[in-house]
């Protein structure tokens, strides 16, 4: 059913549930793995690089430790994902890469926000819903090490 999975992973305490739901259904099925982070390039951290050099850069060194130690969790478990770090809006560069890699089902998290800060925000959600061309698992199970190992187990027999 699912052969092309995207885990958009962000190190967060949603973004790892969606790496870790992401890992077991990928492992369930033998689908590809793709992990992908995204530094979030706001006006607020462009203004801060224009004040302080090196923001972004810090940014960048950053999420690229988070991308890494995605890449290590999936590894251990026996994926071998193909990785991406990009710069830019989340949704809009979540989306492009649905698009690049032909995924069939993207994964993500899920983080409570109030009405205000949707108000303000506004939706990934709805931006991806309307831009995507695959089907969206919003991961919102904590799954543990042992569920993990056990469904790697029965996944390599």
């Amino acid at each position: 059913m699912y052969q092309r999975i995207v885990l958009a992973y962000d190190g967060s305490v949603e973004g790892r549930a969606a790496l870790r739901e992401g890992a077991m259904l990928a492992m369930s099925l033998r689908a590809q793995v793709f992990l992908l982070s995204v530094a979030a390039e706001t006006p607020g951290i462009r203004l801060a690089e224009a004040a302080y050099a090196g923001v972004i850069a810090h940014e960048q060194a950053t999420y690229h430790a988070v991308l890494e130690e995605g890449v290590t969790r999936l590894r251990q478990l026996g994926l071998e994902p193909v990785a991406e770090l990009r710069s830019g809006e989340p949704a809009a560069e979540i989306a492009a890469f649905t698009q690049q890699v032909a995924a069939d089902l993207l994964v993500v998290g899920h983080r409570h926000r109030s009405l205000l800060d949707r108000w303000w925000a506004g939706s990934s959600g709805a931006y991806l819903m309307d831009h995507i061309n695959c089907s969206m698992l919003i991961a919102r199970h904590m799954v543990s090490d042992e569920a993990l190992v056990e469904s790697g187990g029965r996944a390599g027999q």
